[in-house]
């Protein structure tokens, strides 16, 4: 069976929607339902069981999943950049990360991850998913170090071309609903543009950007999700991959984008940036995609216009999942 962390989230949803359109659901889905709305992204889907994470890593630790496991997607972290428990994300993101890699390496099965665009910190070395740069890396956040440290520690130990992991730029699209603070900002701005038409936007607080004009590459989870399946169908492709368009583009873009999709004349309005961010944030990210296309994966991005389009129209005005 393959073992799908997060299974229930907002990126790991939409791939085992891809993966059943494929036929497989010999899959065991690991999550932390909890209280939260989450369970609604697996509405649909076929999977072979649910475990909650505490319960399938009890169970892995024991060696009692060995003979059921013959693959792992870990995509099941704290994705949130403003986590300010440490510890917390050491335990989460790391060394659960090292456990479920090093029970892989020791059986040759293969591991699928998510590492983080949040590694890149301020951009000021790039965007390069080189290997060589990784160690440089200088993260804005305890988020973004928990997932260099990942990436770290598989390099040290020249193990990063047995297993693959992906960086994700701006992830946004449907199912990602339950994501409270984390959601996207075309999921929080959909409400007032759909019903007063205007989206607020965050002032910038540096010279060199304009409001508005700090630009992220933001990337359609439809699109993640077929690179992940790229890499699914190569399991031999292994390595480091950024994820996004290569293309970045600013909230004022993302804005229009949403105003064109809801066929209205909106209006954007600025507001500071709230204090935990300051310092923390990114104004500026690119994901540099020459790795990805030497490693034999050309698909091609929709553009911010089309995704936005797909995401307002198909998504948040029918209330609908993927």
């Amino acid at each position: 069976m393959l073992v799908l962390t997060g299974g229930a989230g907002f990126i790991g949803s939409c791939l085992l929607s891809r993966l059943n359109e494929e036929g497989r659901d010999d899959i065991i889905v690991v999550d932390n339902l909890a209280s939260t709305e989450k369970w609604k992204n697996l509405v649909g889907k076929r999977y072979n069981m649910y475990l909650q994470k505490q319960e399938f890593l009890t169970l892995f630790c024991q060696g009692k999943l060995d003979k059921d496991i013959d693959a792992i997607i870990h995509l099941g972290a704290c994705s949130s950049t403003t986590e300010k428990n440490a510890d917390y994300l050491m335990a989460n993101n790391l060394n659960y990360t090292k456990a479920l890699a090093a029970w892989c390496l020791k059986n040759g099965k293969k591991m699928w991850y998510a590492s983080s665009a949040a590694t890149y910190g301020d951009g000021s070395l790039g965007y390069s998913d080189d290997d060589a740069l990784t160690p440089k890396l200088r993260p804005l956040n305890m988020y973004g170090y928990s997932k260099q440290l990942f990436d770290e520690w598989l390099i040290k130990n020249k193990c990063q071309n047995k297993l693959t992991g992906f960086r994700f730029f701006n992830v946004f699209g449907p199912n990602e609903y339950h994501k409270e603070s984390m959601r996207s900002m075309i999921l929080k701005a959909f409400p007032k543009a759909r019903d007063e038409k205007k989206i607020s936007l965050f002032a910038s607080d540096r010279q060199d950007y304009a409001d508005g004009e700090q630009k992220r590459d933001f990337v359609y989870v439809k699109d993640v999700v077929e690179v992940i399946m790229y890499f699914y169908k190569n399991p031999n492709v292994g390595g480091i991959y950024n994820i996004g368009t290569g293309k970045a583009q600013s909230w004022n873009e993302v804005a229009r984008a949403m105003f064109k999709a809801l066929n209205v004349q909106g209006e954007i309005e600025y507001v500071e940036m709230p204090e935990i961010l300051k310092g923390k944030y990114q104004y500026f990210t690119e994901a540099d995609l020459t790795k990805l296309r030497k490693a034999g994966c050309k698909h091609q991005f929709m553009t911010l216009e089309e995704s936005v389009g797909d995401y307002v129209k198909n998504y948040l005005l029918k209330e609908a999942y993927l």
